[in-house]
């Protein structure tokens, strides 16, 4: 029995897809002389080459040469069932296996890529539970920034995995984040990595699935633990066997427990090819392999350690692309991504990837019109202006949602690292004031700020909150109450803030993919174990969310900077939501004297409601917290350009957030 083309038409997807009586299997060669398909199937066909046996001419693709595609349809394939592409080069080419692009999902190996398989998926074998959820207003997002493999591994020193990412998601819950956004799971070449060197997109990192069958039994019964508590159906040993499935649970539970999640995306390169002549590089084995033009998928431009870029003027190169984005929106119900560098894929891929970028957002909006498209872009690398990154397509922009804002992030650590040098150093409030609203957007919801994330904290380069905060000791009164101050300007800020793991609570060490690297993994063993200061930044984190999800102002479009002093370290602005009253006034001060009656404008007369005061967040409930007594009473006269003012005390390093009562 071999390979047919019935059941192969013009619609018939890329890569392997199971159908009634067996599977059709479609890849892209062009320059390749002939494709032939290998694997060990349930019907028991097989066929494997060696070096000395020539391959099998039943399992030979056909290949259509306006299109450069080999496709075959062979019956009896089953869920599971391996294979692999043998591919002869034209004369002066090479010969020998490559991978599917399209692979949903690898066999696992201690020694990647040696060993390596495809796997036969069927994308229904996984229940969904979600049928009911939906995206939040983009508006309404707080972002939480993880890694797969060191968020919370289980065992130390184990990579962490996607089931136990679902075992951390009533913590998610607690803190109050609503969109998980991991850092890549592709497939990497490397067993502990970033994630941004991939070139198995369609497949889940095999170093983040669990295989060991003891291990499956504990993760389904907690994984059962939380779908009973929502009513939900429960699962099967064999519904989160495999990286794909599992992968679709982490998804699915956090969408029962309200939150969505958004993959990051890496099409501005792939990488990792070094000793991976199975992978898509040269895939189909064109002869000059000195060239990198000559690479199926890339051009001749390298980008240093992130690899090649990929060839995006080539049809099929930029429709993989796309293809893999909705493939995970289609198959793993993602609710958005974060793409890596576009600056980079637009410089490095003139003039074709201002249009690549409008055909993958259209695409995408098409197919789920509430998905957040966050393009990591920085004017330094590209000449498009920040605006047009986020304009609709239809208006000629590059049709993303949201950009990174780093403006706000440079200015607070800047302000933070500059008190540590003590009270005679210069403190620019006014950078942050200056930066509170994203600049050159339209809309507030435009921009991503943060204060960390993985790359600025990742070991060997920046430091983290508390250290900038105070670098003799990052548990110090100084480094727990400034630490405070830079958390709540980024929930009190406009736009859509992101929190990188452990920064809620208090975790001063650079982080790491490596986990067998103990001294950078997240402190949860100190956090449950009572550690006061990591506790207490905890519940402050969790209270300013709730006080952002209490206070629609804190999520609106509008802001008012109306006050800075850098002598004072003191700063204030106003929010509010168009004809609700809902005014709040913040004020911060990085400051290490209280202020008693300190004058500040307001927006309206009246008292005003102490919401928010983080001194109280200090050694919980701090007995000797400096405040207001619950409110002050705007009765003063006009003062900073609004028509009123109040008498206030001001806590050292501290946020207080007024609200009207």
């Amino acid at each position: 029995m071999g390979l047919s083309q019935s059941n192969i038409s013009s619609s018939t997807p890329m890569g392997a897809t199971l159908i009634p009586g067996g599977a059709t299997f479609k890849v892209w060669g062009p320059l390749a002389a002939s494709v032939y398909l290998n694997g060990t199937f349930s019907s028991g066909a097989s066929s494997w080459v060696t070096p000395t046996v020539p391959p099998d001419p039943a399992f030979l693709l056909t290949k259509d040469e306006a299109t450069g595609l080999w496709t075959g349809f062979l019956p009896g394939v089953a869920d599971g069932d391996q294979y692999k592409f043998y591919v002869q080069g034209k004369p002066g080419g090479s010969f020998g296996y490559k991978r599917d692009p399209y692979a949903r999902e690898l066999t696992a190996s201690n020694n990647f890529p040696i060993g390596v398989n495809c796997i036969v998926r069927s994308p229904n074998s996984y229940p969904w539970h979600d049928q009911n959820f939906v995206t939040p207003n983009f508006t309404n997002l707080i972002i939480y920034q993880i890694h797969i493999g060191v968020f919370a591994p289980a065992s130390f020193p184990n990579n962490g995995t996607f089931l136990d990412v679902i075992t951390q998601i009533p913590y998610l819950v607690a803190l109050g984040i609503n969109l998980l956004q991991p850092l890549p799971i592709a497939e990497c070449k490397e067993r502990s990595d970033r994630g941004y060197d991939g070139a198995d997109l369609f497949s889940p990192d095999s170093v983040y699935t669990v295989y060991d069958a003891t291990a499956l039994a504990g993760y389904l019964a907690a994984i059962n633990r939380l779908l009973a508590a929502k009513g939900c159906a429960l699962l099967t040993t064999a519904q989160i066997t495999g990286g794909p499935n599992q992968l679709k649970a982490m998804v699915d539970l956090c969408h029962v427990y309200g939150i969505a999640v958004a993959f990051d995306v890496v099409y501005n390169h792939a990488g990792g090819f070094e000793g991976d002549d199975e992978s898509i590089y040269f895939w189909d084995r064109e002869p000059n392999p000195s060239d990198n033009n000559n690479s199926l998928y890339f051009r001749s431009l390298s980008l240093g350690s992130g690899g090649l870029p990929f060839a995006l003027w080539k049809n099929p190169v930029s429709q993989f692309l796309i293809d893999n984005a909705s493939f995970f929106i289609n198959e793993f119900h993602v609710d958005g991504y974060r793409y890596d560098e576009i600056s980079v894929l637009l410089q490095t891929n003139q003039p074709v990837g201002w249009a690549f970028c409008q055909n993958l957002t259209n695409t995408l909006r098409f197919i789920k019109d509430r998905l957040l498209q966050n393009a990591e872009y920085w004017p330094s690398e590209f000449s498009a202006s920040v605006q047009s990154i986020v304009q609709p397509a239809s208006q000629g922009g590059a049709g993303f949602d949201t950009v990174q804002h780093d403006a706000l992030r440079g200015a607070i650590r800047g302000a933070i690292q500059s008190t540590s040098f003590g009270a005679s150093s210069n403190v620019d409030m006014g950078a942050i004031l200056n930066s509170l609203y994203p600049p050159g957007l339209s809309y507030a919801w435009n921009a991503v700020p943060c204060i960390e994330n993985h790359d600025m904290v990742f070991t060997g380069r920046d430091s983290r909150i508390p250290v900038l905060a105070d670098g003799s000791d990052a548990q110090s009164f100084y480094a727990r109450s400034r630490s405070k101050v830079a958390t709540g300007l980024l929930l009190a800020a406009p736009g859509i803030p992101q929190i990188f793991m452990g920064q809620e609570f208090l975790e001063n060490r650079q982080w790491c993919d490596d986990p067998t690297l103990n001294g950078n993994l997240l402190e949860w063993a100190a956090l449950h174990s009572g550690n006061k200061a990591m506790s207490d930044q905890l519940r402050f984190t969790q209270d300013f969310i709730r006080l952002r999800w209490n206070q629609p102002a804190l999520r609106s479009q509008n802001l008012n900077p109306f006050y800075s002093s850098n002598p004072d370290r003191v700063l204030a602005f106003h929010r509010w939501v168009d004809g609700s009253g809902q005014d709040i006034v913040v004020v911060a001060s990085l400051n290490d004297n209280p202020f008693f009656g300190y004058q500040l404008g307001f927006p309206r007369g009246g008292h005003w409601n102490e919401l928010f005061n983080s001194d109280i967040y200090d050694t919980w409930v701090n007995p000797l917290a400096v405040g207001n007594y619950g409110g002050v009473d705007a009765n003063g006269g006009p003062m900073h350009n609004l028509p009123c003012s109040a008498t206030i005390t001001i806590p050292p390093r501290a946020i207080l957030v007024f609200g009207v009562a």
